[in-house]
């Protein structure tokens, strides 16, 4: 008989998500629409009073439309950690910009005053902040030192949701532009999807013309209106990063839940930082002196005086029936950034530690105890 198997992530969806894209097929309306304006503005409401929110089909989407509304263009360098997806960096190249990639905090993974400085040249003119596995990045000196230089800040929070930086929600600091996540294992989903916000008006109405074409008119507006609303006019040459009202149905319910899903997120989290603490691992650092975690991952690194090394322990996990990730393969080790940049494993000497070390463990909402036991379980069995 085949052992059952646990995920490394799923998506927490109940009857409310499902009646209300139900009410969508049903009314007709089916891309960006009511629904999506009802997202966007409990959105806003969510974060802080005073941000603009617009829903769009990625995060991916998000930072590329981001990029383009703050005149990121060829000649342009950006400054990224190493320690990410390749969506963070590659809609720097969609304008034809430039990548100065920087090493990580040892501690906290995240990218650091430090190595920004460092990067910084005289075409540097934005830095993408990652905030790792939910836990924000130091923004104060940070933001200080783009005011001071005149960059751009734009934190990829594909991450963060529900994080706070000391007392204020990722999404609501004095960065330029914040993009969130709502993919399937991100701590909200909508299935696919992403939302971008901020203060500046005018980058937002930007944003909200670049997202479907470069129109000048709400599609909504233009097919629901009671009276002749055929024209408009296109500005730019825009995009096709709209959201649907479909995916903003799950979004509208998973909001409301996102009190309750960080509470279960920080209960699992604590287990296992009480629960694994004798084991050869370096654990995530909690975060207490910056804000809220929002643990969207739990990030292991194994010790070197561990019985297996990273690659054994995924290995023996999945044997067990365990599905584990690693976030992520730094960049500097891709075929593509490594080529064109002449990029050097010696040059990321902290990512290369984590990279070599790290592994994601489970840890979702719909993850019981008894689930988490299993994973902590096979822990001790493989470690100890």
């Amino acid at each position: 008989m085949k052992k059952p198997f646990l995920p490394f992530a799923l998506p927490d969806i109940d009857s409310n998500e499902i009646d209300e894209v139900v009410d969508t097929l049903k009314s007709g309306w089916l891309t960006s629409g009511p629904k999506v304006k009802i997202f966007e503005s409990n959105f806003q409401e969510f974060i802080a009073e005073g941000v603009q929110a617009i829903a769009v089909n990625s995060a991916t989407s998000g930072l590329h439309l981001a990029l383009e509304a703050l005149s990121i263009s060829a000649g342009d360098e950006v400054i990224i950690p190493t320690l990410t997806f390749t969506a963070t960096a590659e809609v720097v190249r969609y304008l034809n910009a430039d990548i100065k990639f920087v090493d990580i905090d040892p501690i906290t993974l995240n990218i650091n005053i430090d190595n920004i400085k460092k990067a910084i040249t005289s075409n540097t003119k934005a830095i993408i902040l990652v905030h790792y596995a939910g836990l924000s990045c130091d923004m104060n000196p940070i933001l200080a030192l783009a005011r001071e230089l005149n960059l751009k800040v734009i934190e990829d929070a594909a991450h963060a949701l529900s994080t706070e930086y000391k007392g204020t929600a990722v999404g609501a600091l004095q960065s330029d532009v914040t993009v969130f996540s709502f993919y399937a294992n991100k701590t909200m989903t909508t299935g696919e999807g992403g939302m971008v916000v901020t203060r500046d008006r005018k980058l937002a109405n930007r944003i909200r013309i670049m997202r479907l074409h470069g129109i000048d008119r709400d599609i909504h507006d233009r097919f629901q209106s009671e009276s002749p609303s055929w024209y408009y006019q296109v500005i730019e040459p825009g995009y096709k990063y709209n959201m649907t009202d479909i995916s903003a149905s799950i979004g509208i319910h998973q909001l409301k839940k996102l009190p309750l899903f960080l509470k279960r997120r920080q209960y699992l989290a604590g287990r296992y930082h009480k629960l694994l603490a004798n084991l050869p691992l370096i654990l995530p650092w909690e975060g207490v002196s910056t804000g809220i975690h929002s643990w969207h991952l739990y990030v292991i690194r194994v010790k070197s005086n561990a019985k297996l090394n990273r690659d054994e322990l995924i290995d023996f996990l999945t044997n067990a029936g365990i599905g584990t990730s690693v976030h992520y393969i730094p960049l500097h080790r891709q075929p593509y950034w490594k080529n064109r940049y002449k990029l050097s494993n010696e040059d990321f000497p902290v990512s290369e530690k984590a990279y070599s070390t790290m592994l994601s463990i489970p840890l979702y909402t719909a993850m019981s105890d008894t689930d988490q036991d299993m994973v902590i379980e096979n822990l001790h069995k493989a470690l100890k």
